[in-house]
């Protein structure tokens, strides 16, 4: 049975791509790693944020849908994001976070555990992880290595259906259930990717009673993406997507990586992203981020694309 050893990235949906960008890489300190467009519609920017190089399971990634309404969470997609920061740094993410005006909840019986939103409303949450000290941070002017976000910590669906959104996990990705729990008429499953602890290797399948279809906009996420380590293993999950009874897409070439896309029983949008080639194809790591990057079938398109793209600064 093939198995993925994580998440490769979140996509979610921002309505202006230049306030995403401060929020991210200034508040949050992640590093803007590719500024490129939306290939199935060049209109639009596509940035990617991580660690120093993008590293898969670091990864969040924006479409920008200018001037989009904001979505509504509910069942069918991911409702939250955790992010993963060494232990004892959540003291100074308040800190930080207050300071730069954006309301900051400290979990019950969590002190470890913070909960915000970002400028379009998409929930985010800081985590304490013991594994997070052992891996290297990007630091900025205004975060060290003491506070600097490691990556994903655990993303949370909301889903009609937890056995089913289950068996895709279990069957298909190889992931396993670590724990559940019931309240107040909701069940939380958490399922963790074979390996060591690290980025990108945690799930939580939230099942709510009577919970009303998402309706995607700014501040939801657009899809969810798998790792594979090679375009065999992807084939090979691509025979159990349909062995499963879902119906993945052809093959699409990212530059950065190669997708399929499916979607599992709940309708979450699922994607397996190979590992390779990576986001230095085409640019050097100091220069990762700084300038639009755009497919060789575009780039006989790259004035009109420039210019109508809306400015990042």
């Amino acid at each position: 049975m093939p198995s993925s050893p994580g998440l490769h990235h979140v996509t979610a949906i921002c309505s202006n791509a230049a306030r995403t960008r401060d929020f991210y890489e200034r508040v949050l300190g992640l590093r803007l790693v590719k500024r490129t467009v939306n290939f199935d519609d060049p209109s639009c920017w596509h940035l990617y944020f991580g660690d120093e190089t993008g590293s898969p399971g670091t990864l969040l990634t924006f479409f920008e849908w200018p001037n989009g309404e904001r979505g509504a969470p509910g069942a069918g997609e991911a409702v939250a994001l955790s992010f993963a920061i060494p232990k004892g740094a959540a003291h100074e993410w308040v800190r930080r976070l207050t300071e730069e005006d954006v309301y900051v909840a400290i979990a019950p019986g969590a002190d470890d555990a913070l909960t915000f939103h970002d400028p379009d409303g998409l929930a985010l949450e800081l985590i304490e992880q013991d594994w997070a000290e052992a891996l290297p941070g990007h630091t900025t002017a205004y975060i060290g290595e003491e506070q600097a976000i490691r990556g994903l910590a655990v993303v949370t669906l909301l889903v009609e259906d937890c056995d089913a959104t289950a068996n895709v996990l279990e069957d298909v990705l190889g992931w396993r259930e670590t724990a559940r729990a019931s309240h107040g008429g909701f069940l939380r499953l958490r399922f963790a990717a074979p390996g060591a602890a690290g980025p990108g290797r945690l799930i939580d399948v939230l099942k709510a009673p009577e919970a009303a279809p998402a309706q995607q906009g700014a501040g939801s996420v657009h899809h969810i993406a798998f790792r594979a380590a090679d375009d065999k293993v992807q084939g090979a999950m691509a025979k159990a997507l349909s062995k499963a009874g879902l119906t993945p897409t052809e093959q699409k070439d990212r530059t950065y990586f190669r997708s399929i896309y499916a979607r599992e029983p709940s309708g979450v949008l699922l994607e397996v992203a190979t590992d390779g080639p990576g986001f230095l194809v085409d640019e050097t790591a100091d220069a990762l981020g700084t300038n639009l990057r755009l497919p060789p079938r575009l780039e006989a398109l790259r004035e009109e694309i420039e210019a109508n793209l809306p400015p990042l600064a």
